[in-house]
Parts: C-alpha cells; sequence; structure tokens
C-alpha cells in the first residue's frame, strides 16, 4: 500500500507537468487544420512553388496556342514569344488585379485563313510550308485593329457601365456569332483530317483519316474520364495531340528531318504589319469584328475567377478582391495582349479559360505566377528544336483536334444562349440569331469565296466576308428593336 502511495504521489506532478504540453499540441493541431492554402493574386509564393505552379500554367497553355499556329502558318516561335509578353504587359495594365493567361484563339481561325488563302496562296497551299509572312503581316493589322477596339469598349465600359454593351451586343448575337465560327471552321478540320490539305494521295487517305479518329476518340476520352483529376485533366488537348502523334508514326505520316537539321536556339520570325497595304483594312476590319464573339467569352472568365478568388479571400479572412466589377479593365488588359501580339506577328489572343481551371484547381491565383509561366513562354519561344518539334504534328492529328475544338466552340455558342435565358419564342431573338446563322454559313458556303457581292471602298472592294456580314446585319437588325418599342413577348 506504502508503495502504491508513494508511485502515486509521484505520477501527479508528472501527469501535471504534460498537460501543458498536450494542450499546446492540441492548439497547434488545430492551427493547421484551420490554414488554408493558396495564394490570391498579390501574394508571391516561395521561389519553387512559383516555379512549379508557374511551369504548370505554362504547360496548360501550350498545345492550343501552338496548335492556332500550326493550324493558320503562323511561326510557333513568336507565337509563344508574344503569349508570354502580352500576359505580361496584361498583368501589368490590370495593375496585377486580374489574374489571366493569354494564349491563342480559335474564334479567328475561319477569318485568319480567308486572309492566307487571298494573300499568301502559294504559301498556304503548300504542305512544306509552315509560316507564311506574307499572310501574317495582313492579320497583324487587324489584331491590332481589335486591340483597339477593345481598349475602346473597356473604356466605355468604365464610363457607362456593361448595361450599354449589352444591349447592343446581346447573347443572341455573341451566341449566334460563337456558332457561325465553330461551323465554318468544320471544311478545314475535315480537309485536315482526311489530309486532303495537303493533297495527299487518295489511295493513303485512310491513313489520315485512321489517325484522326483515333485522335479524336483519345481527346473525347481523356477530356471525359480525366475530368476533375488535378493538372492532368487540364491536358487532353495536349494527351490527344501526344496519342495521335505516336499513332501516326508507323503510318508513316511523321517526317523527322527538319527536326534533326535545326538549331536548338534561333531568334522567332518577327514580322512588320502591313499598315502600308490598302488591301489590309477591309481584312483587318473582318479580322476585328470576331471580338463580338471573344467579349463575352473573356467576361464570363471574369466572372468565374473573381467567384474562386473571394472564396479563397473569404476562407482566409481577408477582404474580398471583387475583380468581377472590372469589366471594363479586363478587356483593356485584353486589348493590350493583342497590341503586343499584333505588333510581333503571333496568333491573336485571348485569356484562356484552361488556365483559369487549373487556378481553381490549385487555389493559386498569384500574378507573379502567371509572370514566370510568361517569361518561360518567351525563353522557349527562342527554342528552335520545340517549335520544329511541333511543326511536325501531322494534319491528321491536327484534323483530329480540330473536330472536336472546333465543334466545341459551335457549342459554346449555344451554351452561352442557354445559359443568358435568351427567349427563343421571342420573333425579336429568333430574327437575329437566324439571319446571323443563314448569312454566316450560308454565305460561307454557296457565295463565291464565302463573300457577299456588296463593295466598300477601300475596307471590302471585293466584297464583305460572309461571317462579317452576318455581325454587321445581327447588330444593325437588333439596332432596330432597340430604337423602335417592339411588344412585350410572354417569358421577357
Amino acid at each position: 500500500m506504502a508503495t502504491k502511495d508513494v508511485n502515486s504521489k509521484k505520477a501527479a506532478p508528472a501527469k501535471a507537468k504534460s498537460q501543458p504540453v498536450v494542450q499546446k499540441q492540441v492548439e497547434v493541431k488545430k492551427e493547421a487544420e484551420g490554414k488554408v492554402m493558396g495564394f490570391l493574386p498579390d501574394d508571391t509564393p516561395p521561389i519553387g512553388a512559383m516555379i512549379s505552379l508557374g511551369f504548370q500554367q505554362f504547360l496548360t497553355m501550350f498545345p492550343a496556342t501552338v496548335l492556332v499556329a500550326i493550324l493558320t502558318k503562323f511561326d510557333v516561335g513568336i507565337t509563344l514569344l508574344a503569349s508570354g509578353l502580352g500576359t505580361i504587359i496584361a498583368l501589368l495594365v490590370s495593375k496585377r488585379k486580374i489574374p489571366m493567361y493569354y494564349g491563342s484563339s480559335f474564334s479567328y481561325i475561319a477569318v485568319i485563313i480567308a486572309v492566307m488563302s487571298r494573300f499568301a496562296p502559294a504559301c498556304f497551299s503548300d504542305p512544306t510550308q509552315v509560316y507564311c509572312p506574307d499572310g501574317v503581316r495582313i492579320v497583324q493589322v487587324g489584331i491590332i485593329l481589335t486591340a483597339v477596339f477593345e481598349i475602346a469598349i473597356g473604356f466605355l465600359i468604365m464610363r457607362v457601365g456593361k448595361a450599354a454593351l449589352d444591349r447592343v451586343l446581346p447573347p443572341i448575337v455573341t451566341g449566334s456569332m460563337a456558332m457561325v465560327i465553330g461551323v465554318m471552321l468544320a471544311g478545314a478540320a475535315l480537309r485536315n483530317a482526311g489530309g486532303m490539305s495537303i493533297n495527299a494521295p487518295a489511295e493513303i487517305a485512310w491513313k489520315f483519316w485512321t489517325v484522326a479518329f483515333i485522335t479524336l476518340l483519345a481527346t473525347i476520352l481523356f477530356s471525359v474520364y480525366l475530368q476533375g483529376k488535378g493538372l492532368i485533366g487540364m491536358l487532353p488537348i495536349l494527351l490527344g495531340a501526344i496519342f495521335g502523334y505516336l499513332v501516326a508514326i508507323p503510318f508513316g505520316l511523321v517526317n523527322f528531318e527538319n527536326v534533326i537539321a535545326a538549331p536548338w536556339f534561333a531568334a522567332p520570325h518577327w514580322t512588320f504589319p502591313a499598315f502600308n497595304n490598302p488591301d489590309a483594312w477591309g481584312m483587318a476590319l473582318s479580322i476585328a469584328l470576331i471580338f463580338i464573339a471573344t467579349v463575352p467569352e473573356s467576361t464570363a472568365h471574369l466572372y468565374q475567377m473573381s467567384l474562386y478568388i473571394d472564396e479563397l479571400a473569404a476562407e482566409m479572412k481577408r477582404k474580398p478582391y471583387n475583380i468581377k466589377e472590372l469589366i471594363g479593365l479586363n478587356l483593356v488588359a485584353d486589348g493590350a495582349d493583342d497590341l503586343v501580339v499584333g505588333f510581333l506577328g503571333g496568333s491573336a489572343g485571348t485569356n484562356y479559360g484552361e488556365n483559369n481551371s487549373l487556378m481553381a484547381i490549385t487555389r493559386n491565383y498569384s500574378t507573379s505566377v502567371l509572370m514566370v509561366a510568361g517569361g518561360m513562354a518567351i525563353v522557349l519561344g527562342f527554342f528552335a528544336k520545340l517549335v520544329a518539334l511541333v511543326n511536325t504534328l501531322p494534319v491528321a492529328v491536327q484534323g483530329g483536334l480540330g473536330i472536336y475544338l472546333f465543334g466545341v466552340i459551335g457549342m459554346q455558342g449555344v451554351a452561352l444562349i442557354q445559359s443568358e435565358k435568351v427567349n427563343l419564342f421571342d420573333p425579336k431573338q429568333l430574327a437575329v440569331g437566324a439571319i446571323i446563322l443563314i448569312c454566316g454559313i450560308g454565305g460561307n458556303l454557296a457565295l463565291p469565296n464565302g463573300t457577299f457581292p456588296f463593295t466598300v471602298k477601300y475596307l471590302f472592294p471585293d466584297g464583305i466576308p460572309a461571317i462579317v456580314f452576318a455581325a454587321m446585319l445581327g447588330i444593325f437588325v437588333n439596332s432596330i428593336f432597340l430604337i423602335f418599342k417592339t411588344p412585350a413577348v410572354r417569358g421577357d
């Protein structure tokens, strides 16, 4: 008994001593559990995290950005460089408040192909050529004009608000234009898929179709079954391209001669815009009017990012950033990117939803990380071996990717109309959508060179391209309904 009493007396102080230690461990554990991981726009991560997160952002934008350059025969190196520099400039213009990465836009492909076919026909139709500077110079004027429109609209929104823009460019106009763009690209996708774009012999056409549809199926499966799987889920296009590329090798559709011959590093091909070409301005306006489809896309990305950022800020017990209120500044930043791209000779840009999704997954919205990603793009633009390797992507693989991507553009137009709850029982909405679809798609299919025979001196001396005519007519008819009041419709 005595021994027991002694032991109990000795044990008591030990227990008393351990209580503060245990309590401290519990507090540390609670603090660790309560710590919120993530980076807000004005945060600067540690150098290791900044590099790894930046590389993920670069990798995410890479496949779509270079694919646009390949399809339109722009220089891949300068497109990468312009993407990186344009992103950095856009971030600085937005005072690093809006975390966006800028890559090549698919929306401009149809009208760029029209420009290339007119101003650089020999180069664009030659399967051995991967870069057509004569056509690029014309397109550059259009990209710069796009920048002017975007910046002007951005400042206008800052002054009068977004509601005024929505009245002039309602969802029925922007959504219908997206559908027209997607469908107009169908021919380019199928010509690549069947090898017709490079005049492949009929007896080997089956090889092209086989590779194209394998690429298409693989890309679809990657995009569906890898969704929500982290970084890899953000790269279905890259994975589809790699899979199709590997499939194309045994079919004899890949040639590595140019890769072997290319130097490791070389300056990208920079070109100066053809401001002195009088024919450039009509095509420039045709290119610039595509902003009708990209402005709502950019604004939707801004709203999406605003939700994610403010949710993280709330968890971190910091003030909300409310970047959704910066619609005008966002468009000015878009324009700043296009100014850089236009003067350098890269593909027309847009902020990337893929990169936005990656930011949401990694909870990283740091503009410092995006600037690092932009720096990586600039450096790799000088990596000539990489550029040469990218240019070996077979047209069959391009076609398979195009069937999916161009179709998605059209479906996004449908999605925009649905999400904005456009009343398609309203004859006003039906009229605007109908004329845009028929004049845009039908005009491209049925009219010579896809052009309406209405000439405008200096701007459209050879007629108005169908996609431009459709946009102008849709906006004009919508403006009639704005000026002259129409009867109320059930569902409005």
